[in-house]
């Protein structure tokens, strides 16, 4: 049993740990609109994306503040968060800021947080796997708000490297020359730190059988690894529960199921459903799978040459959920890759392609055309490695993008 003394020591190495923390690269995030309101702000995201360092950002922000971080091993079998908090009062009395890294380790952790919410306390969480509000069925959304956090954006990732943003032609060579092995290598802050790619493979593992398979009690871990894998190589294909039971040797559709939402879970992978106003209908098709990042997915999938349509495809669906879009794709006679809905309607069409050339020109634009047709639009957009223009069609207007261009918001 650990005692109070040993408690105290434990929380005051934590507190100076985390002061000493490198607050890093700053994040394209608007913090003020989450700093002074009343919510309480979760952090989530996949495993390494930065969420701690984002809560050292906010951190920052503050004079004084109290920090635990609820995955440390020292804590073992210590549910209580009771006697952490009076410990921490007693050093910093009257403070109500909060600062909890991995709540998703404390047992029965929404009500506890809703308890201390109501309490007086300013709250800041990061959570790995799920949310905070999974864990808490008394209607807890009014209370709560959330940072979806990924690994860098490519705005980010030049700023890491110190690559000004700017429409000098020097610097448009140098962000040319970043955009391949952004592709390539993806934006784990501490890969492009380090270079290392066992380290994306070790928190590849780690999220497969610590996050699922021990924490789910997955009897069938070797399906399980194999359905990721299959997932990863096949990112921006169509695929059916029922389909994918039978080609890997699944117990059944419904396992298939649950393993890919387990993985959801843990932000390893974003499920992208075909649009259709019918809600019904919606979930009874097929979906697509896209993984987190690229240089993830490029070290663990059966890779094939020429594959770098697909990769700019899970480039462009990742920065699309990374601004808050709610995301779908078209699929009729024709597919779009990717259709944007807010307030409940329609609102722009994207299509990616690597490049247009006499071969696939015709069968890009008409994509697009029939989902402009379809939903009313009259104008979509073809995001490429390179080209740009603009093309008028019967529909309307169909504008042609950089995909460098298109990850840092400039206007063509």
């Amino acid at each position: 049993m650990i005692t109070i003394h040993q408690l105290d020591r434990i929380i005051q190495d934590q507190v100076k740990s985390f002061a000493r923390k490198d607050p890093g690269t700053p994040r394209s995030i608007n913090l003020s609109k989450y700093l002074y309101h009343n919510q309480v702000i979760t952090i989530s995201g996949v495993r390494r994306c930065g969420k701690t360092t984002l809560l050292r950002q906010i951190a920052s922000h503050f004079q004084a503040y109290h920090y635990l971080n609820l995955a440390d091993i020292r804590f073992h079998g210590l549910s209580d968060l009771t006697t952490r908090l009076l410990l921490l009062e007693k050093r910093k009395p009257g403070i109500k800021i909060l600062l909890l890294d991995e709540i998703q380790n404390l047992p029965g952790c929404g009500e506890t947080i809703r308890q201390l919410h109501n309490a007086g306390y300013k709250i800041f969480s990061t959570v790995s796997h799920g949310t905070i509000t999974s864990h808490s069925d008394k209607s807890p959304q009014e209370i709560w708000a959330n940072i979806e956090l990924y690994p860098f954006s490519f705005a980010e990732y030049l700023t890491w490297h110190a690559i000004e943003i700017s429409t000098e032609s020097e610097n448009q060579i140098a962000i040319l020359s970043h955009m391949d092995r952004y592709l390539e290598e993806g934006g784990f802050p501490e890969y492009v730190r380090m270079w290392d790619a066992e380290h994306t493979r070790t928190i590849y593992e780690t999220i497969l059988y610590q996050d699922c398979i021990a924490r789910w009690n997955i009897r069938d871990g070797a399906g399980f690894v194999r359905l990721a894998q299959f997932l990863l190589t096949n990112i921006g294909t169509e695929v059916h529960y029922r389909s994918l039971t039978s080609l890997l040797g699944m117990k059944s559709p419904m396992t298939v199921r649950d393993y890919i939402h387990i993985l959801t879970d843990t932000h390893l992978i974003t499920e992208v459903h075909r649009y259709d106003p019918s809600l019904k209908k919606q979930y009874g098709t097929g979906k697509k799978i896209y993984a987190v990042d690229t240089g993830m997915r490029n070290q663990i999938a059966f890779r094939i040459s020429g594959d770098q349509e697909i990769l700019l495809e899970n480039l462009v669906l990742i920065e699309l959920k990374r601004r808050g879009f709610d995301v779908y794709y078209h699929f009729s006679a024709k597919e779009c890759d990717f259709v944007i809905i807010q307030n409940g309607k329609v609102n722009a069409l994207y299509q990616v392609c690597s490049e247009l050339t006499d071969m696939n020109r015709e069968r890009e634009y008409d994509g697009l055309q029939e989902a402009m047709k379809q939903y009313g639009l009259d104008w979509g957009m073809v995001i490429t490695m390179s080209q740009e223009g603009a093309v008028r069609v019967p529909e309307g207007v169909i504008q042609i993008m950089p995909m460098w261009k298109w990850l840092l918001n400039w206007e063509v």
